[in-house]
């Protein structure tokens, strides 16, 4: 039996990168999954078709989760669907880096939304139905830049580091009812993205981790499973660093 039998999980974002990792180890462990994303593309559909192969319950959702009343109805038709809520992965998330001279308004204000209040509307659009069953995993993906800062990013930090606020405000807000709220601050992690990167680049950031190499999705997800779990019933908001030791 999976970790995660019976249970349901929302990992926003999941058409692709850490999303579509942490929802295929979440399906392996026995989790029906929604996944949400911008639009249900091929790439949403791929995702679909491997969560289904593990013989649960899978299905996408076209929902700008940037969108307080779009957040609202897309879990609103998720509860209807599959019944309830146990998990809740909130990692959609953009960059738009420059440094702040340059940086517009138009910059500062799409990432602040995307990142970081998509995280407020999905939070509150659950919580009523995790309250009411008390139980609940609210797992929010942040950065090692939301704690240390990088050059270019000051958008992108501050979303990251508001985010880590967030989830220990509301770890004390919910607790009383077994809900649980914590962070995942990913380091350097290879995906699409950081694929583009010229492999010298690569090479420099690997040098400056104590692992000597960047993270995989699957680091991620494994540590996501950990949390989304029984295994972390008395852990609660707390940050855990998935970074090979970049960041300690």
């Amino acid at each position: 039996m999976g970790l995660l039998e019976g249970k349901t999980a929302i990992v926003t974002g999941a058409a692709r990168g850490i999303g579509s990792s942490i929802a295929k180890r979440f399906a392996k462990e026995g989790a029906n999954v929604a996944i949400t994303d911008l639009v249900v593309n091929e790439s949403a559909n791929s995702v679909i078709r491997e969560l289904e192969s593990y013989g649960v319950k899978a299905k996408a959702y076209a929902s700008d989760a940037s969108n307080y009343e779009q957040t609202q109805e897309v879990v609103k038709q998720i509860i209807e669907d599959f019944g309830r809520v146990d998990i809740l992965v909130n990692n959609a998330g953009i960059t738009k880096d420059t440094l702040l001279m340059r940086m517009t308004e138009e910059q500062w204000d799409l990432v602040i939304n995307v990142n970081l209040k998509s995280v407020f509307n999905f939070t509150k659009a659950v919580q009523t139905n995790m309250l009411s069953n008390r139980s609940g995993s609210i797992i929010n993906m942040s950065s090692v830049v939301g704690v240390s800062g990088n050059a270019g990013q000051a958008n992108y930090s501050a979303s990251k580091a508001g985010m880590i606020g967030f989830t220990k405000s509301v770890a004390k807000e919910i607790g009383a009812r077994s809900v649980r709220c914590n962070a995942i601050a990913p380091g350097f992690i290879e995906t699409d993205m950081t694929a583009r990167l010229p492999e010298n680049v690569r090479k420099e950031w690997a040098k400056q981790i104590p692992l000597r190499r960047g993270g995989t999705p699957e680091d991620v997800a494994n540590t996501a499973l950990f949390l989304a779990s029984d295994l972390s019933s008395y852990v609660t908001g707390q940050v855990i660093h998935v970074c090979g030791g970049m960041n300690t």
